[in-house]
């Protein structure tokens, strides 16, 4: 471990067949109710770390985290990694964009500490977003949502897609969509505006929408969203909070991405008239004022390119992680200066308030504006680590944590 001046240390470490077996002991004894699922992602995930290949390919001595927690590399042969979400029997699937594919990553079964990364699908129109349920793998592809059904014990020989619903549309700018699973088993929907800043039908454009696991009853719940592409649910609550990611070509430092919170269904957030609650817009903030909108529970920064983001509920970070916000900053694209290109940490009070901002993991970004990684994603695993996918190294990180 090399520690740097400002007490955040940079880490790789090899974990041994001694260590996993006595991290599936420990699993099994503190977790005495815990699924066989629980058990084996937890297993397969401690595992992966020792990728060695992957470990020598990217430079993530240069990632500095806060004390006590420690970066290592799950796989780097996921080109264009975006959106994840781990199926019941620990497999983890990994949307991309321009790649057109969808990944598996795996245990190998003859190799006890290498993955093996599977494409389960190619061809598709950049497909950002995949969500599990009921063993079925469900995948955006701009105006489709698809469905595999039986994915993980068909991952050599993956079904043809059944399409659940195909009335999205059809623009590519800002077509690629999150989705995730609500707690209410509805499918939700990110809809970007198809443009940097326009009025389109609010019913089709720059909103959240949602569907049953059928594609049945469409909904709209969110709108004046310019393009939302991270979601979760706040623990205890089951209330929706998102990223926007704020308009272009207004300067350097405005308008300010966003996070926000849904409230109540149909909510209005701004877009394209009011931008971060308070900036109106050069070109059609005229027709409607920012005290008309629902304003941003917290500003990230403008031009920050803030995507995935997720409410921490694992339990192996200290407690007072519990129930904070990581978002995961993609960076800035046409910025004079670059900014972003990190993960944060945004801590809620009691009430849901915002009381801070803090930079979790950086490093990405050099200070001479040379960029070698770009998060996009964030997953907890059953074990309480944390997973960041990188679509411009084309890796996955894991993060974990133990006491200094």
């Amino acid at each position: 471990m090399r520690r740097i001046p400002d007490g955040r240390h940079r880490v790789r470490r090899t974990p041994t067949a001694t260590w996993l077996a006595r991290l599936a002991g420990q699993i099994a004894g503190r977790v005495r109710h815990a699924s066989p699922t629980y058990l084996l992602a937890s297993v397969i995930f401690a595992l992966a770390p020792s990728l060695s290949n992957a470990r020598d390919a990217l430079p993530i001595e240069r990632l500095a985290l806060p004390p006590g927690f420690y970066v290592e590399v799950l796989s780097d042969q996921v080109p264009g990694a975006r959106g994840m979400s781990l199926g019941p029997k620990g497999t983890l699937f990994v949307g991309s964009r321009g790649q057109g594919k969808v990944y598996a990553i795996t245990l190998d079964p003859s190799r006890a500490y290498a993955a093996k990364v599977r494409t389960i699908a190619s061809g598709l129109n950049m497909p950002v977003g995949v969500a599990m349920r009921n063993g079925a793998l469900y995948v955006s592809a701009v105006s489709r949502i698809l469905k595999f059904d039986d994915i993980e014990n068909r991952l050599d020989n993956p079904p043809k897609p059944v399409v659940v619903f195909d009335k999205l549309p059809t623009d590519t700018h800002h077509g690629w969509r999150y989705i995730a699973f609500g707690p209410d088993k509805r499918l939700y929907v990110g809809v970007g505006a198809p443009c940097n800043s326009c009025r389109r039908d609010e019913n089709r454009y720059a909103m959240i929408g949602s569907m049953k696991p059928d594609g049945s009853d469409w909904r709209v719940i969110a709108r004046g969203v310019r393009n939302t592409v991270g979601f979760d649910w706040q623990p205890g609550t089951n209330t929706l909070w998102f990223t926007d990611n704020g308009r272009d070509e207004m300067g350097d430092d405005v308008p300010d991405d966003e996070l926000n919170r849904l409230t109540r269904a149909g909510e209005h957030f701004g877009y394209p008239y009011c931008h971060a609650g308070d900036v109106a817009d050069p070109e059609f903030g005229r027709m409607r004022t920012c005290e008309a909108f629902t304003p941003p529970m917290a500003r990230l920064g403008p031009h920050v390119a803030a995507l995935g983001m997720r409410f921490y509920t694992g339990r192996q970070f200290p407690e007072n992680y519990r129930g904070s916000i990581f978002i995961a900053e993609h960076g800035s694209w046409n910025r004079s200066r670059k900014v972003g290109y990190r993960v944060v940490r945004v801590v809620l009070d009691a009430r849901g308030a915002v009381t801070k901002q803090e930079v979790f993991a950086q490093g990405w970004l050099a200070d001479d504006d040379t960029v070698w990684g770009r998060p996009v994603g964030l997953l907890t695993l059953p074990d309480g680590s944390l997973l960041i996918s990188d679509d411009y190294a084309g890796a996955i990180y894991r993060i974990t944590y133990r006491k200094p």
